[in-house]
């Protein structure tokens, strides 16, 4: 493997409301919020961070249901799909309408970016 150029240490997502999106996602993941307020907010994980910048008149993106362009997702392992869907509902998570696959779960967070629950297993 030849050196890398570069390390990856934040992604950073478009929203209507990076205060929700810090939250949210603080509780899906376990990561903590460094930095939260109206236009920014920011998590700090084990290796990386993720970032949530305000954006006017933000859309989300239109898939899975408009079979439109995802732009992005994170694949979440799980131990219990079931589970962990009721857990990413009760904090704010959408399920999505149809879903395009048995084997994961497709959920929306609360900014509509989409994300899929897969079982950890699959993961090696």
């Amino acid at each position: 493997m030849s050196t890398p150029t570069a390390r990856l240490a934040m992604v950073t997502l478009d929203c209507a409301d990076a205060e929700s999106s810090a939250a949210f996602w603080s509780a899906m993941l376990g990561w903590d919020v460094a930095h939260s307020e109206r236009d920014y907010a920011m998590l700090t994980g084990p290796d990386h961070a993720l970032g949530f910048g305000r954006v006017e008149d933000y859309q989300p993106p239109a898939w899975p249901n408009d079979h439109g362009s995802k732009q992005f997702h994170f694949d979440l392992a799980v131990e219990d799909l079931d589970s962990a869907q009721e857990q990413a509902v009760s904090i704010g998570a959408t399920v999505a309408d149809p879903q395009p696959g048995d084997t994961w779960r497709v959920l929306l967070d609360p900014s509509g970016h989409p994300f899929c629950l897969t079982k950890a297993e699959n993961w090696g």
